[in-house]
């Protein structure tokens, strides 16, 4: 720094600033921002051809092969119309047609008429959660000291099964997203239905139609935790309870768990958008409908309209614009193709889909603001109450999330990029003793994820049959992966593996962050138009708006509309009625080779892939303007303030935890418990599967045999956090200290019998597994491995006594949070130790395939 002297020395000249030199500091600055910006333009532009090259290719590609299905069914169908004219029966096929599509029209009609008696008397009823089992509520979310609407139910499981109150609770907690609750116990093929036939307590947790007055998010999510409190209370001698939640009831259990770390079991989180900004270019348009239709201020008004209430009919309608040919076409045109099988599934479905529920303000203006638009979940920046943040880096229970690339709703990217948002490296979450096990089906969409009973009796029925295997995985990030079967449908188990994964595949998923930077600009603008609604419109809006008129924009919603004016209280209804009676006691069905009908469902065909197309090109239209407009170097400014994400831990400064220090320093202490679980996540190999088989042997003998059976689930979770951190960080020593926790010959060789257990015969290990088993056998002193042990030497007869607990030193006690009945599987891509030579160079013809024990 230059003093005033310096200013009129003629030596110190070259150290001084000058003008000439401010101008050229000037420049090169101005140079490296246009650099920066053109190539910021350059990826905007690429983000623009890429929306289109997608979008034009699907819509190609799509529509060209549904063209030509239709020209093809045109041709085969003018063929019938000449064969019929040659016949001399067109006539007579034109007006069994008349008749027959006049019929179904009327049944249709009814069907319609039966709809919205179902949607009045549902209404009138409060709208009760459509599940199709009996259930006893046991708790009201209105009496606790923050009251909401939400109510605890427990399931009566139905005639012929049996529940036992010893085994885990599962708690299932329903989106409410417009919808009203039951979705998940919605058919006996459902979630509710595969935990009851497991013989698990079930317990679900629903909400009326109209929130208390004053409610606010955080409300929910504490009378969620005194629901869980009261089920544990119900539960003495079962562990802590499975929370699944449903697409929102996804983000809500998140919040649930992270806000009450110590309070859960696993939890389950099916199609839950929580990475609300990811997408994939040219795939996802309805992430960019904040940055094109409006803000937070569109519910803000919406409240307001409705009396400070939201109305869930807005979601759902929402929802019904995102694919209108399904929803708003196709849905009623199957029912009138398809009417004489009956009218009961449409109903049953349209109960729930009709249930509109409602929000106040300040919940459905946290959801948008917090998560969809702002995604302040992801950066860690989402506050739940004043100076309660939410950290999702707190949630200690085994996470398993279900996502599905068919889902237009909540893609995969939504639901796991949270992952790689959230951690640094797959070590960070070892280090925090976390397991996260993720699984993407090819194709289901959104609602089947819930409802389908395919997915039911598959997915949902193996991550329930496998919950204490998944609790069995060393901590860590794994992919479920379900893939053949054996047995008949009735008998069906499938073979799952768990595959080891890091940050990188998830973030494979994902095409980069460069085109989530415009959210950014889109999160600090609808701030800025909720600041300016409130303070300049809202004022005048509530003083207009009445009870009496909040209540009559409800009633008069095109959802509820369409629905109330098809009812029997409609007069012209009644005719529906008394016209499909006379219908249905004298119905004549077209022939099915009625050429009519072909082309009936050819039209059809065509106008459902006009509105398709309409749609794809909305889609388009829709991401282009959003890049367009919020992609631009201005908005990009605008929004930089906004860019920011959770800092994340170097690997350096990983590695100087307390968690991996502490590990590191017990390394040496310990006796035969430790020994035997750091061995078996020593015993992993990187070729990446853990079968499930293995993991059960583990869980039997670290659950069922002493001297493991006698550790608490904390204590055992404990233990298998600190060797995995061992293991990781010190694989070398881990081996080599391995006499200091084993003293005598007899709890050697019991020890490294039980590792040799878990994985199974010799001929289907690899061979890194033998070599390191060879290695455990040298460092200890004992012979080499040359014999198969298939029964478990901690319940032979002639073996030698386990153990005791009472032997085992301080070191083993502790607490961890969270609840877990963990056994030992590897660690997923550690450092293992390089294995010796061995003394013994078995011989093995070929050699199994070894997937990490």
């Amino acid at each position: 720094m230059v003093n005033v002297f310096d200013l009129f020395d003629p030596a110190r000249q070259p150290a001084v600033p000058r003008p000439e030199n401010d101008a050229l500091a000037v420049l090169n600055g101005h140079l490296e921002t246009a650099r920066r910006e053109v190539t910021d333009v350059a990826q905007t532009y690429d983000i623009l051809g890429k929306v289109l090259s997608a979008h034009a290719r699907r819509m190609f590609d799509s529509h060209s092969d549904r063209l030509r299905q239709t020209l093809d069914k045109v041709q085969r169908l003018a063929g019938a119309l000449r064969d019929r004219q040659g016949a001399g029966s067109l006539q007579t096929d034109w007006d069994a047609y008349l008749r027959d599509s006049r019929e179904r029209l009327v049944l249709s009609l009814d069907a319609l008429r039966k709809r919205g008696d179902v949607f009045l008397a549902h209404e009138e009823a409060g709208c009760p959660p459509v599940l199709a089992y009996d259930y006893d509520v046991v708790m009201d979310g209105k009496d606790l000291p923050y009251p909401c609407n939400y109510v605890l139910l427990k399931i009566t499981p139905p005639a012929g099964v049996a529940v036992k109150d010893w085994k885990r609770p599962y708690v299932i907690i329903d989106p409410r997203a417009g919808h009203g609750p039951g979705i998940g116990g919605f058919k006996t093929d459902s979630q509710v239905g595969v935990a009851l036939r497991d013989g698990h307590p079930v317990y679900f947790v629903a909400f009326k139609r109209m929130p208390e007055k004053g409610q606010y998010l955080s409300y929910v999510t504490r009378a969620e935790a005194a629901f869980v409190r009261e089920i544990m209370r119900r539960h003495p001698n079962a562990p802590k309870p499975i929370i699944a939640g449903n697409c929102q009831g996804g983000w809500a259990t998140l919040l649930l768990a992270a806000t009450n770390p110590d309070l859960t079991g696993p939890i389950v989180i099916n199609g839950a958008p929580v990475a609300t900004w990811a997408g994939a270019v040219g795939v996802h348009p309805m992430r960019y409908n904040a940055g094109v239709l409006g803000g937070t201020w569109i519910p803000m008004l919406l409240s307001d309209l409705g009396g400070g209430l939201f109305d869930g009919a807005h979601l759902v309608q929402n929802f019904e614009l995102l694919n209108p040919s399904r929803t708003l076409f196709r849905k009623y045109t199957d029912l009138y193709l398809d009417i004489d099988k009956g009218d009961a599934r449409f109903l049953e479905f349209e109960r729930w889909w009709g249930g509109f529920f409602l929000l106040n303000e300040p919940e459905i203006r946290w959801i948008v603001e917090q998560l969809f638009v702002g995604n302040r979940l992801v950066k860690n920046e989402a506050r739940i109450e004043p100076g309660r943040p939410v950290d999702l880096k707190q949630i200690k229970a085994p996470i398993i999330v279900f996502a599905s690339h068919g889902d237009n709703i909540t893609p995969p990217q939504q639901a796991l990029n949270w992952i790689a948002e959230t951690y640094a490296d797959v070590r960070e979450i070892r280090i925090r003793g976390q397991r996260i096990i993720y699984m993407n089906h090819d194709q289901v969409g959104h609602l089947g994820i819930f409802v389908s009973s395919q997915i039911a009796n598959k997915e949902h029925a193996e991550v329930g049959s496998t919950l204490k295997t998944i609790e069995a995985l060393a901590p860590g990030l794994y992919e479920m992966r379900i893939e053949d079967y054996a047995g008949d449908e009735a008998n069906r188990r499938f073979t799952v593996g768990f595959v080891e994964r890091t940050l990188d595949d998830i973030r494979a998923l994902d095409d980069g962050h460069f085109d989530e930077r415009p959210f950014a600009a889109v999160a600090r603008f609808s701030e800025i138009q909720a600041q300016a609604y409130d303070m300049m419109v809202r004022p005048l809006v509530k003083a207009t708006v009445t009870e009496s008129m909040a209540e009559m924009n409800r009633a008069l919603h095109p959802q509820r509309l369409s629905r109330a004016l098809m009812s029997s209280r409609n007069p012209v209804s009644a005719q529906i009625e008394d016209a499909a009676a006379t219908v249905a006691a004298g119905r004549r069905k077209a022939a099915p080779d009625n050429p009519f009908l072909a082309a009936e469902s050819l039209w059809f065909d065509m106008i459902e892939q006009s509105i398709d197309l309409f749609r794809d090109q909305r889609d388009m239209l829709f991401e282009l303007t959003f890049h367009t407009v919020w992609g631009t170097p201005w908005m990009r400014a605008f929004g930089r303030t906004h860019e920011a994400r959770r800092t994340l831990k170097s690997l350096s400064e990983l590695r100087g935890l307390p968690e991996v220090t502490a590990a590191i320093f017990n390394i040496e202490r310990g006796g035969f418990v430790e020994a035997v679980i750091r061995m078996l996540i020593l015993l992993a190999e990187n070729r990446g599967t853990v079968r499930r088989d293995r993991l059960e042997r583990s869980s039997r003998v670290l659950t069922q045999d002493e001297p493991f059976r006698s550790l608490s689930a904390a204590q055992r979770a404990m233990i298998i956090h600190e060797q995995t951190l061992i293991a990781t960080y010190e694989p070398e020593r881990a081996v080599e200290t391995l006499p200091l926790l084993l003293k005598t010959p007899e709890e050697r060789d019991l020890a490294v019998k039980i590792v040799q257990y878990v994985p199974g015969a010799i001929e289907e290990m690899s061979p890194h597994t033998l070599d390191l088993l060879q290695r455990f056998h040298t460092v200890l002193g004992l012979s080499p491995v040359t014999e198969d042990i298939l029964a478990d030497p901690l319940r032979r007869a002639d073996g030698p006594a386990p153990p005791t607990v009472a032997a085992m030193p301080p070191a083993v006690t502790g607490a961890v949070g969270g609840d877990a009945e963990p056994v030992v599987a590897p660690a997923p891509g550690h450092a293992r130790p390089s294995p010796r030579k061995r003394r013994d160079a078995t011989k093995r013809n070929g050699g199994g395939e070894e997937a990490a024990e």
